[in-house]
């Protein structure tokens, strides 16, 4: 099955990476990336946003230079809005919606899409599921009537779930329990959070997606479905009046309906640090460090000037093969004299999400290096730009990468499209890209040293470690010819 668990600034992570090399042999095209925020804020200004009198919210971004239409249907529900016992249910309901309505077969709405040359497929995340296709743009009306037939009549008998809960099931065995570090991971993030649903697994756990059952998932979709709790978002070769005039007559007819309350589930302050070793028939072992840290609203507050310092803070560790993680533990041009400490290095950052965000850093140690050792090595470059912060030229750097990946991005409409799905789950306006690419261009280098200090203290920190140990068997994917093969949807 193709499939696409979504997470926040991929896209822009890996254009970032590619981008860079070009600001780094140029100081001069560093300089005019970092200007070149005005095609964002163009696109920004041409993005109208509205409100169905049933409270589902319509985006609409023209972008006439191809004659295609991006279409997605965001819901603001997804493994977050979980509880125990049922985790995974966003998920399967994701799959369950392909499986047909009063007029359509199961497998009907792809083979549609796909006659009317398009594509097709969906994505769940922790705060989100979202819907989406591409088509030639004249076949847009078509394509959103078969999605608001869906969003409203999705329906299927049991024995469609019955099966299709085996493809959950083999998705998750290959994703997850065939892979030891997404095994990790996932008691990593079950470790790390306490109270908040982040901590359970996107896909769920397996128990409880043996024991789930039709009635669960169609009480999910009832619960969360509903006009006020979704947004429409169409970017390409449109009319605005058009796709309002379409999302009037094909949505705005349903019913309105309330979203359950959302109860908030705090994260406790954590007293002290939580380590852990995850044992797996590996050959290397694996060191993750993670810090809960701020996440960007775009309230221009002191948490999100943070938020900000924290992603230049992420791109001067990682992301090219001049970043300080790269070149200090897998170059070996560290403090220590030249010495290898890891065959691989990586940090990341959430910056924005519907819950809190993590910082984490990551590597695979070198032979003959112990994990201890690996970890204090990651957490000496956070320490050494705590003391002496970062130079200017690492700070335009990332600055260019950003602006040029903010630019160069818009050549895609589903880009563009789920970015401003993305920005609307999380409460921000169209014109949040914009808003970010003018606070990064203000961040200094004292905020990024001031971050480097505040957040990494030993009393916050989840420390995981996966340890080789040849006593465990891995089951083998090839093991089982009688195991369904996922499929696309």
């Amino acid at each position: 099955m193709k499939r696409i668990f979504f997470v926040p600034d991929l896209a822009r992570v890996a254009l970032a990476a590619g981008l860079v090399m070009l600001a780094m042999a140029s100081p001069a095209l560093a300089r005019d990336a970092v200007a070149l925020p005005g095609a964002p804020a163009a696109h920004a200004a041409q993005t109208h946003r509205f409100t169905l009198a049933n409270g589902m919210t319509v985006i609409v971004r023209p972008d006439r230079r191809s004659p295609t239409v991006a279409h997605m249907l965001w819901v603001r529900v997804g493994s977050i809005d979980e509880v125990d016992g049922v985790s995974g249910v966003a998920h399967v309901l994701e799959h369950m919606m392909f499986k047909g309505t009063p007029d359509l077969k199961p497998g009907e709405f792809s083979r549609r899409v796909a006659a009317l040359g398009g594509r097709d497929n969906a994505f769940t995340s922790r705060d989100a599921t979202a819907y989406h296709q591409q088509v030639p743009s004249r076949h847009l009306e078509a394509v959103m009537r078969l999605e608001a037939d869906r969003f409203a009549r999705s329906q299927w008998p049991d024995e469609e779930f019955t099966r299709e809960i085996e493809v959950v099931k083999e998705e998750r065995r290959q994703r997850t329990e065939e892979s030891p570090r997404a095994r990790m991971f996932e008691a990593f993030s079950a470790m790390s959070f306490k109270a908040h649903p982040y901590r359970r697994p996107i896909i769920g756990w397996m128990s409880d997606i043996e024991s789930m059952t039709p009635e669960d998932v169609r009480s999910f979709y009832r619960q969360w479905y509903t006009p006020g709790n979704a947004a429409l978002v169409v970017v390409g070769d449109v009319d605005v009046d058009r796709v309002r005039a379409l999302a009037e007559e094909l949505y705005g007819h349903l019913p309105a309906r309330a979203t359950p309350p959302r109860k908030p589930r705090e994260e406790p302050a954590q007293a002290g640090p939580r380590r852990m070793e995850y044992r797996a028939a590996v050959e290397q072992a694996m060191v993750v460090l993670g810090w809960r840290v701020p996440r960007w609203q775009g309230r221009d507050t002191p948490e999100d000037r943070d938020a900000l310092a924290l992603t230049v803070l992420a791109a001067v560790l990682d992301g090219h093969s001049g970043a300080r993680l790269e070149r200090s533990l897998v170059q070996g041009e560290g403090a220590d004299g030249g010495r290898r400490i890891a065959d691989s290095v990586g940090a990341s950052y959430g910056l924005m999400g519907r819950g809190p965000q993590m910082f984490v850093l990551s590597a695979v140690p070198a032979r003959g290096v112990s994990p201890d050792e690996t970890s204090r090595a990651l957490l000496d470059e956070i320490g050494r730009i705590a003391r002496e912060g970062i130079s200017e030229a690492e700070l335009r750097r990332v600055k260019t990468q950003w602006t040029a990946s903010e630019v160069y991005k818009l050549d895609s409409i589903f880009n563009q499209a789920r970015e401003l799905g993305t920005y609307w789950i999380n409460g921000a306006d169209v014109d949040a890209g914009e808003r970010l690419l003018a606070g990064l261009q203000q961040v200094t280098p004292e905020q990024v040293r001031s971050v480097a200090q505040r957040h990494f203290g030993d009393d916050t920190l989840n420390a995981a470690v996966l340890v080789p140990d040849p006593t465990r068997r891995e089951v083998s994917a090839a093991a089982r010819s009688d195991r369904p093969v996922p499929t696309r949807h």
